[in-house]
This record gives structure tokens, sequence and C-alpha cells, in this order.
């Protein structure tokens, strides 16, 4: 931030009064901006024990595979936010169940909230983001393939919990960017 969003003054970085971490802090009017992480939200929709999967049509990780997710909107609860993420690039309808991950993306200053899901019915297609969309049991998923660590985390847990017939919620973290090369 470069400038203030009240004002249109210049912001400088500093550590305003009763505050322990720099802000963007006005110059002329004194408003303190905080900068907070996004949240991403998503599920694992699954039909008759498989998995839905997305092969991503925009970057980062065009070609890689997914479960629907994406930003977190105004106006919106967690779970609606997951239904229309899934309708949105899979053109899926879906209830959303339990929370099964949440996984701190400290580098992009995200934080991913994935929740377990059941299709409401057998169809499903190709979104705006999207190549293609697929059911897949636990052994056909590309898993080398997969576009972001905390889907990966996220579609391991899913699995280990299931096995265990167990929904419980899982923590993850992911300090460092993926390399070029796996982009």
């Amino acid at each position: 931030m470069k400038y203030c969003p009240a004002c249109g003054q210049p912001v400088e970085m500093r550590v305003p009064a009763g505050d322990n971490r720099p802000r963007a802090v006005c110059v002329a009017c004194a408003a303190i901006h905080y900068e907070n992480p996004r949240i991403v939200v998503g599920c694992v929709p699954e039909w008759q024990g498989r998995i839905l999967l997305c092969q991503r049509a925009i970057l980062p990780r065009r070609g890689f595979w997914t479960t629907p997710a994406g930003f977190f909107e105004l106006g919106e609860t967690l779970q609606d936010a997951a239904a229309r993420e899934s309708l949105e690039e899979a053109q899926v309808r879906v209830a959303i169940g339990s929370l099964l991950a949440v996984t701190h993306v400290l580098h992009a200053a995200q934080v991913h909230m994935t929740f377990r899901a059941r299709m409401l019915d057998e169809h499903f297609g190709v979104g705006a983001e999207t190549l293609q969309v697929g059911l897949y049991e636990e052994r056909e998923i590309p898993w080398d393939r997969i576009a972001f660590p905390s889907i990966d985390f996220a579609l391991r847990c899913y699995f280990e919990d299931r096995r265990a017939a167990r929904e419980s919620l899982h923590f993850n973290t992911v300090e460092r960017p993926l390399d070029r090369s796996e982009t």
C-alpha cells in the first residue's frame, strides 16, 4: 500500500502507539491500515467413493489438479463460498459437510479452509477456470500433479480419515512458495 484509501495521501510503515507490528499509517489523516490474510475456501466433493478434481485453466499452476476452491467473498458464509466455488469451477452442486483442513500459507498471506462435501447428483462439468473435471478413486489421483500443498494435505487427510471412519480437523502450515520449476 502506497496511498491511504481514506484520503489519498501517502502512507508510511511504522509501529503505531499501542501496537507491536509495522502498519501502513497515513502521513496526513493518521489512519492505520491493517493488512490481514485472505481466506481461500473449498471442498473435497465425493460421489460414490470417488473425489471430484479439476484441472486448472488459469495461473498459477495451470494444468495442475485441485479440488474446487477460491477466495472467500463478502456477504457469504464459508460453506456458501465452498459451494459457490464448486458450482463455478466444476458445475457441481454439493452439500457442504464438516471442516476438514486449515492450512496457513504464510508466504502468500492466505488461510486455506477445506470442507468435506457430498455431491448432490452425479452431474458436473467444466467451468471457466477449468480445463477438465473428473471423479477419481484415491489410487487414480495424479498426486504428482496436485496444484497446491494445501490441496495435497487436505486430500491425504480426507482419505486417512475415511479409512479410520472419523472426521477430524487438521492443521498445516506452508512457509515457502513453490519453486518456479514447480509451476
